[in-house]
């Protein structure tokens, strides 16, 4: 049994995952990294290796069985996990019926079901060691009115701030920390992936933050044992005004300006 704690990261081969990676290397934390492009993420771990040993495992977390068989591989390598972090994710652009029920059910099962499924099998040890921490990355999207396209992604991030939020009361009295890191624009792929570079290329600078940036806020809010953090000074000024101005103003003004981030094709 290796004696060392892990840090496990889901989507970890680009964007915010890698760049949690990074931070987690950083502070010397060994990591096991997870996701679909086994190339990526052994360029990765072996970057970061020289901080902390540095394991891969390739999972696609849209496979139903994906959670358990990543879980049954870190145990029967002795891989000790106090450290889990459900960043995997990624956008269906366009309108609910542009997308085939395969497509959107894939979906949900990376961005719900896996989420679930992982910390249901990691968090036992975690309380029975009394130590733990778990970094659920949600969005701004969770926070804010609905808008159209994009049509279950900021529904699958509220569920995730909600599910993070009752999981730290749980969890706090055993020793282990949850944390919902809800960041508004970042640098990284998920908008080429989702088709949506150009547009979103068109939205003020002041707004946006780096990978790096929204890494060592989350890192740093899920030691301190915050449930729920939003990034940057005008996310959260977004997530305020939503909470507190009436409802019809809130989802009108945001109703009016999703055609900018939002592909509704």
């Amino acid at each position: 049994m290796d004696s060392k704690k892990y840090a496990l990261i889901t989507g970890a081969s680009s964007g915010i995952g890698e760049a949690i990676a990074r931070e987690y290397s950083r502070r010397g934390k060994p990591l096991i990294l997870t996701a679909r492009r086994t190339e990526r993420l052994e360029a990765l771990a072996k970057e970061l290796s020289v901080n902390a040993p540095c394991v891969v495992i390739a999972a696609d977390l849209s496979d139903r069985n994906a959670p358990n068989d990543l879980f049954q591989q870190t145990q029967a390598r002795g891989l000790a996990v106090d450290t889990l972090v459900n960043n995997a994710g990624y956008g269906v652009p366009g309108r609910y019926l542009s997308s085939n029920w395969k497509t959107h059910a894939d979906f949900l099962q990376v961005m719900i079901h896996a989420v679930g499924e992982l910390t249901h099998l990691y968090l036992p040890a975690m309380e029975q060691a009394g130590h733990g921490r778990i970094l659920n990355i949600a969005s701004l999207a969770g926070l804010v009115p609905a808008s159209a396209g994009h049509t279950m992604y900021g529904a699958t991030k509220a569920w995730l701030i909600r599910f993070s939020e009752c999981l730290a009361l749980e969890t706090a009295p055993k020793g282990v920390h949850v944390t919902a890191l809800c960041p508004g624009f970042t640098y990284s792929e998920f908008h080429d992936v989702n088709g949506m570079r150009s547009s979103i290329s068109k939205l003020p600078k002041f707004i946006w933050l780096s990978s790096e940036q929204v890494a060592k806020i989350g890192v740093d809010a899920v030691e301190s044992g915050k449930a729920r953090v939003v990034t940057g000074r005008t996310n959260k000024l977004i997530a305020f005004l939503c909470k507190y101005l009436p409802d019809w103003l809130s989802r009108a003004l945001v109703a009016s300006k999703s055609k900018e981030f939002r592909n509704m094709d």
